[in-house]
């Protein structure tokens, strides 16, 4: 299957590109292409969208001091890659989305896989929006709507977090929602397969408290410094990942994270 990639050079692109190529997808990483480029897509059976313009390190607020512009990047830019996919005969897209398109729910509650988008944030509603236009084409396309996501590289989520434990500094308690980019990988690569994937798909794997993060790095490392207090986790928003499961979907929960770890760790920048 040749699948065109947007956002390879992204830090989930790094993850996701070499998963799909060892998973035997002819990728084509579109080079040259800019979000609100209109790419050629002839000859391309699917489309995979990761690519988004935002401010480094942010999503929420990713748009910075610039809302009109990072809506005429990821939004406009994403409509224009589903007018190229119908025009070129693409017969499916994969579109990453977020569990931001569901932070108008309320807290605590479980979020269903075809639960309708409540965002309160610019990022969320554009995400929302274009998963809306994605459903309306005429091909078999998927909004993955994935938690956070953590994986390798020297820019990875955690090496801050990480840096700052190690060097003693005080942390603050924090609960999320993660999935390993592997997971993510596998989940795109089971949509891609898959003869009539649903419209909307949730991608979250732990429920992972800061405090018991920390607790795998000082038990890895010999860290003695204090760990943070764990954190309320009741008002967290749990992605049902039923639909993916049903597909055959084993994200690498705790075991996987723990083999990550000491990668993670060796992937800190010196001070």
């Amino acid at each position: 299957m040749r699948v065109a990639l947007t956002g390879a050079t992204g830090r989930l692109g790094g993850m996701i590109a070499p998963a799909l190529a060892a998973a035997g997808y002819d990728l084509n990483l579109l080079p040259g292409w800019r979000l609100g480029d209109t790419p050629d897509l002839r000859g391309t059976d699917a489309l995979v969208h990761l690519a988004l313009s935002h401010a480094p390190g942010r999503y929420r607020g990713g748009e910075g001091d610039d809302p009109a512009g990072f809506r005429a990047a990821n939004l406009d830019g994403t409509l224009r890659l589903w007018d190229a996919a119908i025009r070129d005969g693409v017969g499916r897209v994969v579109f990453l989305s977020s569990r931001a398109v569901h932070d108008g729910h309320p807290p605590g509650m479980r979020l269903p896989d075809d639960l309708p988008p409540a965002p309160t944030s610019l990022y969320g509603q554009i995400k929302a929006q274009a998963e809306s236009a994605l459903a309306a084409l005429p091909l078999h396309g998927t909004s993955l709507r994935a938690t956070g996501v953590y994986g390798p590289g020297r820019a990875h989520k955690w090496a801050p977090l990480f840096a700052d434990f190690l060097a003693g500094q005080p942390i603050e308690p924090h609960v999320a929602t993660e999935l390993h980019g592997d997971d993510l990988a596998a989940a795109i690569a089971l949509i891609l397969r898959h003869p009539a994937p649903p419209a909307t798909l949730n991608a979250s794997d732990l429920v992972l408290d800061r405090r018991d993060l920390l607790a795998e790095v000082a038990a890895l490392t010999g860290c003695r410094h204090p760990l943070p207090a764990r954190a309320d986790a009741s008002g967290l928003r749990v992605p049902d990942c039923t639909g993916l499961a049903a597909m055959g979907w084993h994200p690498g929960g705790i075991t996987g994270l723990r083999a990550s770890l000491p990668g993670l760790i060796c992937d800190i920048p010196a001070s």
